[in-house]
């Protein structure tokens, strides 16, 4: 379970740095681009990731994962207006996930914990999330794409490089180690 707690820990770094990378190549103005009404864009996708981070992983064995200080429905709200302001809740959010995600133990992770008065062992808690905040990165990644176009960078194995990419893998010899170890 160690190696549980150790890949959890780089499952969340990895879609925090697909994240990070999505929005290094934006403008401000495009962290504010929606493709119609009903959509989000990255800022409101980035202030409700902001939002459940906190009230999830703030006092995460004493309290419900759901706050009652949360206002969920406000993070919809396109009110926040600089890229500087975005990425503070970014980094926000993450750093509190983190700071917590680094206290538990392998003794914790049978341990009950509730979201909406439904209990979740903290195993479960944790893949809830893993599940979750990539759903809303990969929204984000996929906005970015859609705004760059052809000028966006890829942030994994770009398009035609499959078989250079698999071939330096193989010529390696068989190992334990995570996906994200030499990005």
């Amino acid at each position: 379970m160690k190696d549980y707690l150790k890949g959890v820990q780089k499952q969340f770094e990895y879609y925090r740095l697909l994240g990070d990378k999505t929005m290094a190549q934006l403008s401000e103005e495009q962290l504010f681009y929606k493709v119609n009404a009903e959509s989000n864009n990255i800022a409101t996708l980035v202030k409700h990731l902001h939002g459940n981070m906190l009230s999830r992983w703030t006092d995460f064995f004493t309290t419900d994962g759901e706050k009652e200080w949360r206002k969920r429905d406000e993070e919809f709200e396109d009110d926040i207006e600089t890229k500087e302001a975005v990425l503070i809740l970014w980094n926000e959010g993450w750093d509190c996930l983190f700071s917590t995600l680094n206290q538990i133990t392998v003794d914790d992770l049978d341990r009950e914990i509730f979201i909406r008065n439904m209990g979740h062992t903290v195993v479960e808690a944790i893949n809830r999330q893993l599940a979750h905040y990539p759903y809303h990165v990969g929204q984000l990644v996929f906005i970015g794409k859609m705004i760059k176009e052809n000028d966006w960078e890829s942030l994994s194995i770009a398009k035609g490089s499959s078989k250079t990419y698999n071939k330096e893998k193989f010529s390696k010899s068989k190992r334990k180690e995570h996906f994200t170890d030499d990005l």
